[in-house]
Order: structure tokens, then C-alpha cells, then sequence
């Protein structure tokens, strides 16, 4: 386990209080505790919005609950759940140390509105915060009666801790179009704040490059099931709905995020979110900041998801900023200034550079990050001039893994069918996994499926502290 202090360093880094990064760390685990576990594997799809920080991006919204679409309905079975997740909290404490009571572990198993059985878990830690009293909680939602539309895929967690074992954790999950469309779909059943932020947030990352078509037959699909039409920014602007969805804006985002950004800035990009999606406009596509050529390392770029840089300015303050369009309040070489960030950089001398606008005057700047005093997220909102390239994601689109191995092995999701299919798969050399750091781009090749990275160097000859690769492709 962690230690106190490894939760302080990432609650300072990222303006959070500590026991939300403490549940964070430890839900990291109990993912890989679940995908580890025997009978559940490729039979607990997770989604949901922690389903997108853990295992796509970094949303810079916490998430408290862990999602799961079953397909196994045996599984919704209280003595079952009860009799696994004890295998499980006992594996978790082998490999991490962390404490999860088997006697305070709870499953409900209850109908859900559709009439068919649902079930919702309680899991109470002890994590390295050695909280007193009342222990936290992570609370599981699992259902058996969703509609898969798409493939799952095989993720691997983002675990930016310490005691992250060298081949890493991973899980199966919805696949990036899938669970765009079910956060769209959510949005659209019960309008709550935490929807229309993801929703615009997946929107933002000019990166992912979702498709288009796909997202919204697959939304398409999921309405339909669930008894209601395809949403529309008409629709979503309905009262009371509407005024209750910004009652709540604070109170369901204001402890998940370093600060609150407008409600307003996040309905009006609903608006051009809304047009993308029905094929009424293209994305505009934003040019890359000019960032010189001359000192600069070109082949390194900023990690996907949150890091404690260590650093006595808290980087991912910015990184945050920048990614929810938000202005910093920036002091600088003892004076102050807004500015829009823009894009992270990494000299060849080791030196990092913010690369942003002066938000009053428009013009061009760049900022040694050792040299800020002090930078605040403002309340100042900004509409990009250039693409935000603070916040990159890896790749999305990984195919189904499947370790060589003899007999029949679960490969899919059939979306006509709705259940396993199967396919014969037969040992032989096997095939070759491309891994690359995430930090300077190198390339490993690897003969399993491990992301781990030995120690390395850059292109230029310097050590890269990159350890986690993310996965590119597989070659046969």
C-alpha cells in the first residue's frame, strides 16, 4: 500500500482533498481485484464515468462508483457476490495491503424499474489515510438487462501510483464509442451535472476522434431499449429539468473537481456538441499553437492522464485549466497575468514550457514552468484559438486480447445476439504487442501482452522516467 504521504504529494498536485484520491487508488484496485477474479473476467464489462478516467482519459472528474453491465445473470446472486468479492478483498490485501472488512461488505439485489434484477454492492476500506470512525465506501451498480451494442475491449487501468505492478492492470470495458453514447443516453434519462460534463468533456478532446455515425446509431440503439427518443438540445432545455440541473451543478461536481467551472460554458458547448452529432456541422479544426523548433524536444509529449509532477508549481492545476477552458491566473517572475493555456512542452536541457495567450492582449507567450510563483484556475473563461493540447489521449480504439492458449476462449460481444460468442484459438509462436511511452515515444516490442517498460532513454540520450507503456497495435 501506498503511503500517506504518496495521497498528499497527488491531493496537492491536483487541488483535491485527500480522501477523494485515496478512494481513487483505491478503486484502482478493486478493478483489478474483479478482472483477476476466476469467474468474473470477460463477464463484468465496466462503463460509466469512471470507466472514462480509469481506463480512456483523464476528465479531471473523480469519480465515487464503479459500473458494471453482467452478462452472466447467475452473478446477481447475493450469497454469490458475498462468497467472490471475499476472494477477492483477500487477494487485494495479499498484493496491496489495503483493508476491506469481508463482514462490511453489503449487495442488494432489487428490480429495477425494467422488472428484471439488479444489484448494488457496498465495499468499506481502510486505505493509507487510516481514517478513523466510519470507514469510506465505494458503492457498486450492477445490472444484467443492458443493451451491448458494441465489442467490449480490453483497457488498461490508469493506476498512477506507486505500487502499480510492472505488467500493470487492465479490464474489460465498453468500447469508446459505446460509452459515449451510454453517457449521452444518461444524460438525456436523468440530467444530472455529472453526465452533461462528461458528455462535453469527450466532446473537447479534438484527439479522440470518435465516429461519428457509430456514436450515434449506437445511442440510437440504446434509447430504444430504454423506452425514450434520442435527445436534443430542445429537449434537454425543458423545465424543471433544466433549473434543477443547475441547483445540482455544485453540489454533484464541486468536491470531484479542483474548481467549478460554469454551468454556462458547458451548456453552450451542448449546443455545438448537439450539431456534430446530428451531422449538421464538421468539428473545427483548431491549428497547433507555434511553438518554435529551435530547442525543443520534439519527441516528447505531455502524459495522458494526471501525474504528480513533483514540482513546485502543480502542473495539472493548468493542465486542468486548459481543459476546461478556463484562464490562469499566472504569477510570473514576480508579476501577475491571465493567461489561456495551450500546450506543454519539454526543452532538450530538461526544462518544461507553458506555451499560452495573454488573454487580454491576444498575444503569444511561453513560461518556464520552474520559474512560476504561483498559478490559480480563474473563473475566466476562453474560447480556443488554438488546439488544446494540454490534455492528449492515448489510443482508443485496442483490439480484443486474448492470451494464446489452447480450446475455446470467449472473444466478443455478438450485438445481435447479445452474448458471448466463441472462437477456436490455438497456440503457436504468437503474436508480437507494440508498446510505446507515453512520455518520449520510444517503441517496445513485446512477445506478452505487458505494458510494463524497462529503464530507458530517450531519443535525445536522456533517461525518460516513463514506466507504463500504452498499447499501439499487435502483430502476427
Amino acid at each position: 500500500m501506498i503511503s500517506k504521504q504518496e495521497v498528499m504529494e497527488f491531493a496537492r498536485e491536483l487541488r483535491l482533498t485527500p480522501h477523494i484520491i485515496e478512494k481513487d487508488y483505491v478503486l484502482g484496485w478493486i478493478l483489478a481485484g474483479i478482472y483477476q477474479h476466476a469467474g468474473f473476467g470477460k463477464n463484468w464489462i465496466f462503463k460509466g464515468g469512471t470507466c472514462l478516467k480509469k481506463c480512456f482519459f483523464e476528465t479531471y472528474r473523480f469519480s465515487e462508483d464503479l459500473d458494471f453491465t453482467l452478462t452472466d445473470p447467475d452473478h446477481l446472486n447475493e450469497s454469490f457476490l458475498n462468497r467472490s468479492f471475499g476472494q477477492i478483498v483477500g487477494w487485494i490485501y495479499d498484493q496491496a495491503g489495503i483493508e476491506i472488512p469481508k463482514d462490511n461488505l453489503r449487495f442488494e439485489i432489487y428490480q429495477n424499474p425494467r422488472g428484471k434484477l439488479s444489484a448494488q454492492g457496498r465495499i468499506s476500506y481502510r486505505g493509507p489515510m487510516r481514517k478513523g470512525g466510519d470507514l469510506p465506501r465505494i458503492k457498486l451498480d450492477l445490472t444484467n438487462d443492458e443493451i451491448l451494442v458494441l465489442d467490449p475491449v480490453l483497457r488498461e487501468i490508469h493506476h498512477p501510483y506507486s505500487d502499480k505492478p510492472g505488467e500493470g492492470f487492465s479490464t474489460y470495458c465498453y468500447s469508446f464509442e459505446e460509452v459515449f453514447a451510454e453517457k449521452i443516453r444518461a444524460l438525456a434519462e436523468r440530467e444530472r451535472p455529472r453526465d452533461l460534463y462528461d458528455v462535453v468533456q469527450i466532446f473537447r478532446h479534438e484527439e479522440l476522434k470518435p465516429d461519428r455515425a457509430i456514436v450515434l446509431e449506437t445511442l440510437k440503439q440504446k434509447c430504444s431499449f430504454k423506452g425514450i427518443p434520442v435527445p436534443t438540445i430542445e429537449s434537454l432545455g425543458k423545465e424543471p429539468e433544466r433549473t434543477e440541473l443547475g441547483a445540482e451543478w455544485g453540489n454533484m461536481l464541486g468536491h470531484q473537481l479542483p474548481a467549478l467551472p460554469p454551468l454556462e460554458q458547458f451548456w453552450e458547448a451542448l449546443g455545438e456538441f448537439f450539431n456534430w452529432l446530428l451531422g449538421l456541422v464538421g468539428k473545427i479544426v483548431k491549428p497547433s499553437f507555434p511553438v518554435p523548433v529551435s530547442g525543443i524536444d520534439p519527441s516528447w509529449r505531455p502524459p495522458a492522464m494526471a501525474q504528480a509532477w513533483q514540482g513546485s508549481t502543480s502542473l495539472e492545476t493548468i493542465r486542468f485549466a486548459a481543459s476546461n477552458r478556463l484562464c490562469v491566473d499566472l504569477l510570473y517572475k514576480g508579476s501577475q497575468r491571465l493567461i489561456e493555456p495551450y500546450s506543454l512542452r519539454r526543452t532538450r536541457d530538461g526544462n518544461f514550457l507553458i506555451f499560452a495567450v495573454k488573454h487580454e492582449s491576444g498575444e503569444d507567450r511561453s513560461y518556464r514552468v520552474d520559474r512560476i510563483e504561483a498559478a490559480e484556475v480563474s473563473q475566466v473563461s476562453f474560447s480556443p484559438r488554438y488546439l488544446v493540447e494540454l490534455t492528449p489521449s492515448g489510443p482508443l480504439h485496442t483490439p480484443y486480447l486474448t492470451r494464446p492458449t489452447t480450446g475455446y476462449q470467449k472473444t466478443g460481444i455478438n450485438p445481435q445476439r447479445g452474448h458471448l460468442r466463441t472462437s477456436r484459438t490455438v497456440s503457436s509462436f504468437g503474436p508480437k504487442y507494440i508498446f510505446e511511452c507515453p512520455l518520449c515515444r520510444k517503441r517496445f516490442t513485446r512477445i506478452s501482452n505487458r505494458s510494463s517498460l524497462n529503464k530507458h532513454k530517450d531519443k535525445n540520450g536522456y533517461p525518460c522516467p516513463g514506466r507504463t507503456g500504452i498499447y499501439i497495435s499487435t502483430k502476427y
